[in-house]
């Protein structure tokens, strides 16, 4: 390659050479330092963290400064002794790293014992780095315990590897262990605007953020990012021209979606994600991008959690002025909704429909076309043009649905709490949305009353109310309790307002023992509550508490939980008394009587009853079974 200079990538170019040159660990540094001065060094080391980190480069400046012949006051290299220049061009006999991926057998193992063996040429000691170590194989750990644990005076080992859990827990108590961290953001800038300048590059702020937050905490990815920038725009480089060596989304994607979502404006927000995807960007790692600018804008709500930006100024004021437009719910819900968008990504069966649903649904957070919606689809669950003949979908008990947004917010505070107990009801009532067949219940209940008012006494005609009809014959105005209640006359349970056609009759037991039976048959659909209400007797206490006895805590829970406001009112009902209460008990353990099941236990049980059965059997020695 005459005429041509070589050309040296920056991750071995500017690769740390001393303490003070390393990037990010500055505590494992200064404790190395110490150790050196204090001459407290340990025979083993091991370096553990993510990649890029230093670890390798660390255990070769420790090696080397240990020794350098002429050490400064600080313990900096010479550079100029023997033995650091044997190190630097790559001749040393002190200083030997070993590749424990390639090396991992027992075999590499004993010719690095017999290695060890061998005194130092230059310098005190013999240093021995051996990279990657958990690649080992489980014997070649087993046959390098030993020489680890008690190696000559003149060896020091120094383990480096990226998956500290593979290690064998006996290698690692015989080791001082240093956890490296991953590089933040900060000094990855810092750094690669110093080599920049080295290098005559001009390069943007923002730029440099983009590659130091690609390298994700790792300085040399982030030097061969730059590299690639460096090699793709010469010696300008700038933010638009990264972002498309990188392929990374820019940020004003982000920006102008949320913009979008908070407008409500769902067709902006299709066609930007169409033109995202049609640029080749993956679609989860948009859906992974779009959860980071929400927590990003959520960080700049408050100026206490600024620091936690790793962004460009330039951007952060971004950022700053649009979290200004987007509350704290609209934020919640958005991470919530982008989450679960990126959990359920893989299993979706349609990739691109499943982000754009959960698009969707962020630009409704906001939108003010969906507020009030439910309410309104609430209220016209039981009217509407389609169900009730000639009815208007526009009136719900004679009020226009349109009056809903001019209500003040003690009205429609009332109107939520009604619908919400009349929903309830319908549930009760299995309704299940038949509303067409229990309005012709109501029509026949009502002739029915009609009828029966004729013969009954004036002042029993105010329980018939009359309903209003149009000129189609349909409904002008039916509430929602109307309808319940008339469902309730008509299917024999009762509906709201029951409680006052129920009477106070005295409880008698023998009725009562009828309505119970009466009561396990009506419970037919669950099998094991009707078999309980079946096998136990009513205890009437007082006038009108009634015990029902289980087995057992579970049974009591469940049935408390689950059916007693309904046996409690099929009692009530029934009996024809409201002031009815139901308590469950747990029969004591005493009160359960004994079954006998083996033999022998039905044999003790004759003998104790029957003292002439006992006699017999003492008298001729019998054994009975």
């Amino acid at each position: 390659m005459s005429g041509m200079e070589r050309f040296i990538v920056s991750a071995r170019k500017y690769r740390p050479d001393s303490f003070e040159s390393l990037i990010g660990q500055g505590n494992i540094a200064t404790t190395l330092k110490n150790s050196i001065l204090r001459k407290q060094l340990a025979h083993a080391y091991l370096f553990c963290g993510p990649r890029g980190v230093g670890k390798t480069s660390t255990a070769r400046i420790f090696a080397k400064t240990i020794n350098c012949l002429n050490p400064g006051p600080g313990m900096e290299l010479c550079n100029s002794c023997e033995s650091c220049v044997s190190f630097t061009e790559g001749r040393s006999y002190s200083i030997h790293e070993l590749d424990a991926a390639s090396n991992n057998s027992v075999e590499d193992i004993r010719q690095l014992n017999e290695l060890v063996r061998i005194p130092p040429q230059i310098g005190k000691y013999s240093v021995y780095i051996i990279d990657e170590v958990h690649m080992l194989s489980s014997s070649a750990f087993n046959a390098f315990l030993k020489t680890l644990e008690e190696p000559p005076a003149h060896a020091i080992f120094i383990l480096a590897t990226t998956e500290k859990h593979k290690i064998l827990p006996t290698i690692l108590s015989r080791c001082q262990t240093y956890d490296f961290n991953r590089i933040s953001v900060e000094d990855i800038v810092k750094n690669l605007t110093d080599i920049s300048k080295k290098e005559g590059v001009s390069i943007d702020l923002e730029a440099l953020h983009i590659i130091a937050q690609k390298a994700d905490g790792a300085m040399r990815d982030a030097l061969t990012i730059f590299d690639q920038a460096v090699a793709f725009c010469g010696s300008q480089i700038t933010y638009e021209n990264v972002i498309s060596t990188l392929n990374v989304l820019d940020y004003d994607y982000y920006i102008r979606l949320t913009e979008h979502f908070l407008a409500g404006n769902h067709k902006e927000a299709l066609l930007i994600f169409d033109e995202i995807l049609s640029k080749g960007f993956n679609a989860l790692h948009f859906i992974g991008g779009l959860s980071s600018h929400f927590r990003d804008l959520l960080i700049c709500k408050d100026n206490s959690t600024m620091p936690l930006l790793d962004l460009a100024p330039s951007i952060i004021r971004k950022y700053k002025e649009q979290s200004e437009h987007c509350s704290l719910h609209f934020l919640y819900d958005a991470l919530n909704l982008t989450s679960s968008c990126e959990s359920g990504y893989k299993s979706s069966g349609h990739p691109r429909l499943h982000i754009e649903i959960a698009l969707l649904r962020l630009c409704k957070i906001n939108s003010p076309a969906w507020v009030g919606e439910e309410l309104k689809t609430t209220e016209k669950v039981v009217i509407n043009s389609s169900t009730i003949k000639g009815s208007s979908p526009a009136s719900v008990n004679n009020k226009p649905v349109s009056d809903t947004s001019k209500k003040s917010e003690e009205e429609l505070k009332e109107t939520k709490e009604e619908i919400v107990e009349t929903v309830a009801e319908e549930a009760d009532l299995q309704i299940n949305g038949q509303v067409s067949e229990e309005i012709n219940k109501r029509e026949k209940v009502e002739d029915e009353a009609k009828v029966e008012a004729k013969e009954e006494k004036p002042e029993k005609q105010a329980d018939v109310k009359p309903t209003k009809t149009n000129g189609n014959g349909g409904f002008n105005s039916i509430s929602i309790k109307d309808l319940l209640n008339s469902a309730g006359k008509n299917s024999g349970k009762t509906g709201p307002g029951s409680e006052n056609r129920i009477g106070t009759d005295k409880i008698d037991p023998d009725k009562l023992n009828e309505v119970w039976a009466k009561m396990a048959q009506s419970e037919s659909s669950m099998p094991r509550l009707s078999t309980t209400i079946s096998q136990t007797a009513p205890v009437l206490s007082g006038e009108s508490q009634i015990l029902f006895k289980v087995k057992n805590d579970l049974q009591k829970n469940w049935i408390a939980q689950h059916c007693k406001a309904r046996l409690v009112e099929f009692l009530r009902v029934n009996l024809n008394n409201k002031d009815i209460s139901l308590e469950i008990e747990v029969t004591p353990d005493e009160e359960v009587e004994e079954k006998l099941y083996m033999p022998q236990q039905k044999a003790d049980f004759l003998k104790s009853n029957n003292p002439e059965v006992k006699n017999i059997v003492d008298d001729l020695n019998l054994e009975l079974k």
